[in-house]
């Protein structure tokens, strides 16, 4: 800017009460700024302003000479007030310059005390920048109502700004506010309620983003291409799939102006929506009417086609629009080849599991943890845990790298095999990895010490795992109650049952069967008694393996009438009974003399 020298131009001075030490010197294009009245508060600088015949004592010492200087020219005179316009440019000048443009909001509310200042579109840009900028919710709040006072509002991009703004600090109110004052001016209504739209959805507010847009059809606003994506993208998030269907048809009818991103955009959400709802031949056809106009689809509506087709299991449509995808480069969506790996796991094709893998590999797409996991799972359950772990040190030796919940998977298929030794190896691997908070991982490695007699292993684990943070779950006190339960280690079952409950840890069918057993086992058949009522009065239901425990234990101390009570209870929760829990009843009550009762057990037995 051009410095004025010349020696009838005045010279206003603020000090700041903020930073008394922060002096800045205007050259104004007027003698006094008495708009401006200075105000003694906390709050606001100490504004001064001293006339060119009385020059500032400030400019006189050479020490104030490193204090900064904003100057502006004018085409004024001195002896001319400022109008309006210039109000506008002095204010513009405050706000382009970040030593002043936090006075900006205070000399704005000066100016507006003069009946002829009216401001301008390219000042309120600055103003509401700086104050969206700074966080002044309140402020913006004041200047809006100014809007529709003078008629007067920033550029459409800047209104646009400042409603998705305050959506995103989850100003809501000002939000209702701006959207009632933008309703009634055109072009800036459509960008501001398309903002809030935008705004809500990625908020994941859905039910305002459908507010604001019964709002625009309430008030006669015109929809964009863009707010036609929003809204339906809402819908979509709902589940309500005739709503984004019209809205499709109702933007097709309209014909708008719009972008190929936008129209591609469209028609994504329209094929996703179709698809999540099952009708993914419905989807098909959109898709080819999108081809047939020139549109070329993008990895997004290839994945959503694939995984919608791969859900109902059409597999040589999933396939076909699956090679196109990989012939148009457009396989970038992990989601896609997790879905293929778990409908051919569905169909029992586990080869083309392995197939999915090879593409993976020619697109230079990452095997994930989780369609590894998959593969391994989907062998274990078609072919067994042998053909399990063979494909698992297949992929392995191929590079593929497992995660924790493969890790888990092979540990158990590798115990389930007897191959303890790689079990153990590969846990250890695993915890060098830093997988070692995985419960389902030490739950397979405990339950293994158990069945192999390895008891200190098991109790020394499951310290290591408290140690790390990992707490044990119900899965791993029951391999505990059964290991100490076999060797009749009473009070180290008394310990763990305690602690299970200290920790919170609900015991389940398996754990008051083990403890049972146990105690059953040491012929303490009063602590046998006090263990199943209290299963029972939680809920528990009574299956095989408690009824024959407890008919061996009733008949031991001659208790037939709750071996008769028993036997009810499993008739009317529908379990039957198996050869040797027959066996056992019938002997017991043979025993005890009522034969009639043994009679009637037999031909219930040999009825069924």
């Amino acid at each position: 800017m051009a410095i004025s020298r010349s020696p009838d131009w005045s010279v206003a001075s603020i000090n700041s009460c903020r930073n008394p030490h922060h002096i800045i010197i205007f050259s104004p294009s007027w003698k006094t700024l008495s708009f401006l009245s200075p105000t003694c508060s906390s709050n606001f600088p100490l504004f001064h302003v001293n006339s060119s015949s009385c020059p500032s004592p400030i400019l006189e010492e050479p020490s104030s000479a490193n204090f900064p200087v904003v100057q502006w020219d004018s085409s004024v005179q001195d002896s001319q007030e400022p109008d309006s316009e210039n109000l506008n440019d002095f204010l513009c000048g405050v706000l382009q310059d970040p030593r002043t443009e936090h006075l900006a909001y205070e000399y704005y509310k000066k100016a507006t005390e003069r009946q002829e200042f009216k401001p301008e579109k390219s000042m309120l840009k600055l103003l509401m920048r700086y104050l969206i900028r700074s966080k002044n919710w309140g402020f913006i709040l004041s200047v809006s109502d100014d809007f529709v006072k003078y008629n007067s509002l920033p550029d459409s991009h800047t209104c646009s700004i400042l409603v998705s703004s305050c959506v995103k600090a989850r100003k809501f109110r000002i939000v209702e506010t701006l959207l009632e004052i933008f309703k009634s001016y055109g072009e800036i209504a459509v960008f501001a309620f398309d903002s809030a739209m935008r705004g809500y959805n990625k908020l994941h507010m859905y039910g305002r983003t459908i507010f604001v847009y019964e709002k625009m059809k309430l008030t006669g606003i015109s929809m964009d291409s863009g707010s036609y994506y929003q809204i339906m993208k809402a819908y979509q998030k709902i589940g309500d799939t005739e709503k984004v269907l019209a809205l499709f048809h109702e933007f097709e009818s309209r014909k708008l102006e719009h972008s190929r991103p936008v129209l591609i955009q469209i028609f994504r959400v329209l094929c996703e929506t179709l698809g999540r709802s099952g009708r993914a031949f419905e989807a098909l056809e959109y898709f080819g009417d999108m081809r047939k106009k020139g549109i070329l689809g993008d990895s997004k509506i290839y994945s959503s086609l694939i995984c919608s087709f791969a859900s109902i299991r059409e597999i040589n449509i999933a396939e076909e629009i699956f090679k196109e995808a990989e012939e148009k480069k457009m396989l970038r969506d992990p989601e896609i080849f997790l879905k293929l790996v778990l409908m051919y796991v569905e169909e029992g094709l586990m080869e083309k599991t392995l197939e999915v893998i090879e593409v993976m590999k020619r697109v230079k797409m990452r095997v994930s943890d989780c369609i590894f996991c998959a593969i391994i799972n989907g062998f274990a359950r078609r072919r067994g845990f042998h053909a399990s772990v063979r494909i698992y040190e297949e992929l392995k030796s191929d590079n593929c790298e497992p995660g924790q919940v493969t890790y888990a998977s092979i540990i158990n298929a590798y115990c389930r095999t007897g191959l303890y030794s790689k079990a153990e190896m590969v846990f250890m691997e695993m915890q060098k990895k830093g997988f070692d908070r995985c419960v389902v991982a030490y739950s397979s490695i405990i339950s293994m010490y158990g069945k192999t007699g390895r008891l200190r292993d098991a109790m020394r684990l499951v310290a290591k795992m408290k140690v790390h943070g990992c707490e044990p779950n119900v899965w791993i006190y029951n391999s505990l109650l059964d290991m100490h339960g076999r060797v009749k280690n009473l009070r180290q079952i008394e310990k763990l049952w305690k602690e299970m409950k200290r920790r919170k840890v609900a015991p389940d069918k398996v754990s008051y069967t083990s403890v049972i057993n146990a105690y059953n086992k040491a012929k303490e058949f009063d602590t046998c008694v006090r263990y199943y009522n209290e299963y029972r009065i939680n809920g528990g239901t009574i299956d095989r393996a408690m009824a024959g425990i407890m008919v061996g234990v009733f008949s031991k101390i001659g208790r037939i009438d709750e071996v008769l009570r028993l036997l009810r209870n499993m008739k009317i929760e529908g379990t039957q009974l198996d050869g040797r829990l027959y066996q056992s009843a019938y002997n017991a009550l043979r025993d005890a003399g009522l034969q009639m009762q043994a009679k009637l057990l037999q031909e219930s037995f040999e009825a069924m």
